[in-house]
C-alpha cells in the first residue's frame, strides 16, 4: 500500500501544533496533561515527536489537539 506522506515528515500538523502551543506558553507536559481531561493520551514524549513530525496523529489526536488549542482544525494545515 502507498504511503500518502512519503519521506522522513510522519505528518502534516506537527509545526502548527508548536507553534500554537508556545503562544500559549503551555509545556509539552502542560498540554499532554490537558489532553487527559478530554480522554485523549498524548505522552509529552509523543508530543515532543508529533512537533517534530517524526510521528504520525489519529484523527482523535488531532481532535484533542484543536479543543485544547483551540483552534479549528484546518488552521493546522496553514503553513
Amino acid at each position: 500500500m502507498a504511503r500518502i506522506i512519503d519521506g522522513e515528515k510522519m505528518n502534516l500538523v506537527g509545526k502548527q501544533v508548536k507553534k500554537f502551543r508556545t503562544e500559549q506558553k503551555m509545556s509539552q507536559q502542560q498540554l499532554s496533561a490537558k489532553l487527559e481531561t478530554i480522554a485523549v493520551y498524548i505522552c509529552r514524549g509523543s508530543i515532543s515527536r508529533i512537533e517534530d513530525q517524526t510521528r504520525t496523529v489519529s484523527d482523535i489526536e488531532l481532535w484533542g489537539l484543536a479543543q485544547i488549542l483551540g483552534k479549528p482544525i484546518e488552521r493546522f494545515f496553514d503553513e
